[in-house]
């Protein structure tokens, strides 16, 4: 909590954020096991690095058209300057750096949104210094930030994008330098992840923050030839790599877009209301951020230090434009973590500056800090009890770990009973907040891995066992007969293409070939193949962590 208590200056503010970010997106980022989206993204770096195209990438040697590359860019450059890696820690960096760049660019668009608000000319900018903090610390923004995938580029450039246009705004001149770097994020976001950051997070900001705010409308009206050279250079920019893909491979791109379009409606299909918990993803803030949404009570609090309606606006506006698109995942929620983070902060500094006003810091206020504190207060005295009860690996009886983690969580669980609970001081419960995130990730991410494999089948065979076998590492050519999940794919550290053999293609193998399958090999080579090929059956592997997952044949084909 000290360099939290240096935000008074500064340096001291900035330094905050940069270890809460550090800590949160940085420290411990391999321990989960790689993911479905991460799979996807890393083998198709992983081909480029290999020398396939950086400009029409591929995922296990067919086209991979379906998501833009520059989160692949991002991680093959990283791969460019270490050597090709498996190590997930350094592959979530690009994530990681993607992550802390959201945090800093919101900064800057917190302190542009909250300038002029009438409760800042005390102490300006701290509002915005705490939700950075706020969304640093945020369950989905740090879940999402510690996994490499499209979602946080997209949306850190974006947030980016819509700092420089609302500083460009708030010029009184010509402000060409803010809205071409507006542009340049705006395209970037689209060559992440394509117009979904543009449909959910610039569109709900913008009717947020011009409907019934003339003064805004005068401001873009002001600087309307900057705001076209943004919105031309962002087009250009985002659609450079669709355009080049058009080009080169039309039919392909063509057949990608339809599928892409009608996945909208009819895969991950929920309720329009599946949203509907979406403040809960603020994780240790939900109870803030709950009330923060609630018109009568937060409007007259919050909006002495933020643009209340601006905020609720892009909050509502994102959340109903989300819930329109029939296809919803959890993570497509992380658009509505920075006007919810700005909420917070708002609510934060109410209490902070009314604390020692009995009149103004009374009933309700009270009421929601102390249940807002005591809700941290059980969570933080039940992590050692939960230590124990689930024999988390690592956490044993009067081992360092839980020695050590227990003090921590026990000293924040006193901490926020004594500052929260006793004494309703918010400062004191917003920085064990802050800390209580970065120590679950500190202290317990370790033990993430053994948490995963806590029912695994002891004993069975994995992809990344059988790729060791030296009768098969020796073969240069991998093929499967059957669609191999692209998390094997990525265990199996190389492409793996689907192949169908004919007895001619059979006649003419010169050399041997590893072969994947999901039944016995001899069963599905053509009639006749024993006159040409020899089969050796080398292995089989399990493609989960139980015998339930089904485990599949390696064969090895020699020409005869």
């Amino acid at each position: 909590m000290r360099s939290l208590r240096n935000s008074s200056s500064r340096w001291g503010r900035v330094v905050a954020v940069l270890v809460v970010c550090g800590v949160n997106f940085f420290v411990h980022s391999g321990a989960p096991d790689v993911s479905l989206m991460e799979s996807r993204n890393f083998v198709a770096a992983r081909e480029m690095v290999a020398g396939g195209s950086w400009l029409i990438p591929t995922m296990n040697g067919e086209l991979r058209l379906a998501k833009p590359p520059l989160p692949t860019w991002a991680v093959a450059a990283l791969q460019k300057l270490t050597g090709p890696t498996e190590d997930l820690g350094l592959l979530r960096l690009p994530a990681a750096l993607a992550a802390t760049l959201l945090v800093l660019f919101f900064w800057g668009l917190a302190r542009e949104l909250t300038r002029n608000a009438p409760g800042e000319q005390s102490q300006p900018g701290r509002t915005a210094w705490w939700s950075a903090l706020v969304l640093a610390s945020c369950l989905l923004v740090l879940t999402s930030g510690r996994e490499g995938q499209w979602d946080i580029f997209a949306n850190s450039m974006m947030v980016g994008s819509l700092w420089l246009l609302v500083r460009g705004w708030g010029q009184s001149g010509k402000a060409w330098l803010p809205f071409l770097g507006a542009g340049i994020l705006a395209g970037l976001s689209m060559l992440s992840k394509g117009p979904v950051a543009v449909y959910a997070l610039l569109l709900p900001f913008l009717l947020a923050y011009l409907i019934r705010q003339p003064q805004h409308r005068r401001q873009v009206r002001r600087q309307r030839w900057g705001t076209l050279a943004a919105a031309v250079l962002g087009v250009g920019v985002g659609a450079s790599w669709p355009a080049y893909i058009g080009l080169h491979v039309a039919p392909a791109a063509l057949r990608v877009a339809r599928t892409e379009i009608s996945s909208w409606g009819d895969r991950h299909v929920q309720a329009p209301w599946y949203y509907w918990s979406f403040f809960a993803f603020t994780g240790l803030w939900a109870l803030v951020a709950l009330a923060s949404l609630v018109w009568p009570y937060a409007r007259v609090r919050a909006g002495r230090f933020i643009p209340y309606a601006v905020a609720l606006g892009w909050v509502v506006a994102g959340l109903v434009l989300l819930s329109l698109v029939p296809e919803k995942k959890e993570r497509y929620m992380l658009p509505l973590m920075p006007p919810l983070a700005l909420l917070v902060a708002g609510l934060l500094r109410y209490w902070e500056t009314m604390r020692n006003e009995t009149s103004a810091f009374s009933g309700p206020d009270r009421w929601v800090v102390r249940g807002w504190a005591g809700l941290l207060l059980l969570l933080f005295l039940g992590v050692p009890v939960a230590m124990i009860l689930t024999h988390l690996p690592g956490f044993g009886w009067w081992s360092p770990r839980f020695l050590c983690g227990s003090a921590l969580f026990t000293g924040l669980g006193l901490w926020v009973g004594w500052q929260g609970v006793r004494h309703a001081r918010v400062v004191g419960v917003a920085r064990a907040t802050v800390v209580g995130v970065a120590a679950v990730v500190a202290v317990l991410m370790p033990a993430y891995p053994a948490w995963e494999a806590r029912k695994d089948t002891p004993g069975l065979r994995r992809m990344r066992d059988t790729r060791q076998l030296p009768a098969l590492a020796a073969i240069t050519t991998w093929r499967s007969l059957d669609t191999l999940h692209v998390k094997q794919i990525w265990a199996a550290g190389r492409a793996i293409p689907v192949w169908h053999p004919t007895t001619k293609e059979l006649t003419k193998l010169s050399t041997p070939v590893g072969v994947f399958s999901a039944s016995p090999t001899g069963e599905r080579l053509p009639a006749g193949w024993a006159g040409h090929v020899r089969l050796t059956v080398l292995d089989t592997f399990y493609l989960g962590r139980n015998r339930e997952s089904g485990y599949w044949y390696v064969s090895r084909l020699d020409p005869i």
